[in-house]
């Protein structure tokens, strides 16, 4: 009897799937060392995008002091054209024209913008909210890397060779910061 059990232990134990839990994909930066001041990094206004999202699972989003209640489908939009300032906007942020090493050994010239997205909620902000609001921040980026890929190099970010993604990901760089959550008094 006894080795009876143990077969259908062994049996449910391989035969069972086991849920995994899904996350955000981020690297992050390695820990300073300990004697190291924290000083706060100062970013221009002009570089800067607030997105907030509130308890009831609202959200703002825009410059400092210009923010407005936005749906969560134009956020995609609204984060993309942040990113990319194509009308060289002055209430957009800056570019940097910065040196881009490529595999063959040449140099590509690309105006990397300066702009970093701020993502803020309250303790209440529900999960599901804020991991919508992640993806929609995550495709924008996504998706210019996908058409600076497709000018320079004539295909998607996803089906280039490692070195070139490298080279597009440091042309896009994914710039999201977290902010820690607000405690809103009711």
């Amino acid at each position: 009897m006894a080795d009876i059990a143990f077969l259908l232990l062994i049996f449910f134990l391989v035969a069972t799937t086991m849920n995994t839990d899904t996350g955000l994909v981020r690297m992050l930066p390695p820990m300073p060392p300990e004697d190291q001041p924290q000083d706060e990094i100062k970013v221009k206004e002009r570089n800067l995008f607030l997105v907030f999202i509130n308890g009831r699972g609202d959200i703002m989003a825009g410059a400092a002091g210009k923010q407005e209640a936005i749906d969560l489908r134009q956020l995609k939009d609204r984060t993309k054209e942040f990113i990319l300032n194509p009308l060289d906007d002055e209430n957009l942020p800056e570019k940097a024209n910065k040196d881009i090493e490529l595999p063959d050994g040449g140099k590509w010239v690309y105006p990397v913008s300066e702009g970093v997205v701020s993502l803020q909620t309250t303790r209440d902000t529900g999960y599901q909210s804020y991991i919508m609001v992640q993806n929609e921040l995550t495709r924008a980026f996504n998706e210019v890397r996908d058409e600076v890929a497709q000018r320079k190099f004539g295909a998607k970010f996803a089906d280039l060779p490692e070195e070139l993604r490298n080279a597009v990901s440091k042309a896009v760089p994914l710039k999201i910061s977290e902010a820690e959550p607000r405690n809103i008094k009711k």
